[in-house]
């Protein structure tokens, strides 16, 4: 398995060619559990993904047998792939582009089903009662595995036991970025800024649970500021409402938020990273701009239901794994 890095899969989004889709929005349904506040959830959230991606590895190495081509029975027909998440975020952009690389390698169909709503828990509950016949697929990210803790004792599956995994698409830092209108140019300002006042300012985000979520509720904690957490339903409409001003503050991955700073349509004050990033390295460290020494990041995988045929699960690994390592989306 080989991962890229996934601002290098988004930069190319445009270029690729729009794969089919059906859109079938769901409201919420869950509400997080909330016992001890939001530090407490926050704290144990993060852990989750830490053993998440722990059970991952230890997944993928238990699997990461010779991969053996599956014979001319499958797929007999179309193949579902479905995104928790509406159309236009950064999970659909990149399940597209790598789905896309997979069908010129093999001629396959694959039909993008956007299934939004309760923090990707719809879609992925989808995904988890499917036939496990190789006919349906998952695209998720860090919110998948915040949501065992966020969701505790309601989720209708396993996080980890009820899926199978494919490929790590990519792993991304992000970018915190800030609405032309709010009156601060660097961290230090915004900390400053929310301090004197608490009620005006506001986050937004693509869901509870979701890596930026985190990562900023990690920053509030650390900095000792209050801003309020406004949740959408994808990274698109959060976008929307920061340059509309909204909402004040948005933390994403920087392929999806540069070429809008870079317009000028909004600013950024800093990469939650050790140093600073290739491709935005005019944008300084959390630290550099007067925050705290904050390193935050997000990472895009593909899942099938458990007990889908393991020979259907290595050809989808291996081909998912070589159009990530493709020239056109590696780069």
């Amino acid at each position: 398995m080989r991962a890229c890095r996934f601002q290098r899969i988004l930069g190319l989004c445009n270029r690729a060619k729009r794969m089919p889709s059906v859109t079938k929005p769901s409201g919420d349904v869950l509400e997080p559990a909330r016992e001890g506040g939001i530090s407490h959830f926050t704290a144990a959230a993060v852990w989750q993904l830490q053993l998440f991606k722990l059970a991952l590895a230890a997944l993928m190495l238990l699997g990461s047998t010779a991969i053996h081509a599956q014979g001319t029975a499958w797929p007999g027909r179309s193949i579902r792939w479905i995104v928790p998440y509406p159309p236009g975020g950064i999970t659909d952009n990149a399940t597209r582009m790598v789905l896309q690389k997979v069908q010129e390698q093999t001629g396959w169909t694959i039909v993008v089903e956007n299934k939004p709503g309760a923090n990707s828990i719809i879609g992925a509950d989808v995904a988890a009662k499917a036939a496990p016949d190789g006919y349906t697929f998952l695209t998720v990210i860090a919110a998948h595995a915040a949501n065992a803790t966020l969701y505790a004792g309601k989720l209708p599956f396993d996080t980890v036991k009820s899926f199978a995994p494919l490929s790590l698409v990519g792993i991304a830092p992000l970018i915190m970025t800030a609405n032309n209108g709010l009156p601060v140019k660097d961290v230090k300002e915004l900390i400053a800024y929310a301090k004197a006042n608490p009620d005006k300012t506001s986050f937004g985000s693509s869901g509870v649970g979701a890596a930026a979520h985190l990562t900023t509720e990690l920053f509030k904690q650390t900095a000792g500021v209050d801003m309020v957490h406004v949740p959408y339903k994808g990274t698109a409409p959060a976008l929307q409402d920061l340059m509309g001003g909204s909402i004040q503050i948005l933390v994403d991955v920087p392929s999806t938020l540069m070429p809008l700073v870079r317009g000028g349509k909004i600013k950024a004050l800093g990469m939650f990273s050790a140093k600073r990033v290739a491709g935005a390295a005019e944008v300084p460290t959390i630290a550099e701009a007067g925050g705290p020494p904050l390193e935050g990041s997000t990472w895009v995988l593909f899942l099938a239901p458990a007990g889908t045929p393991k020979d259907i699960v290595n050809r989808m690994a291996a081909e998912t794994a070589r159009a990530v390592a493709s020239a056109d989306i590696k780069g």
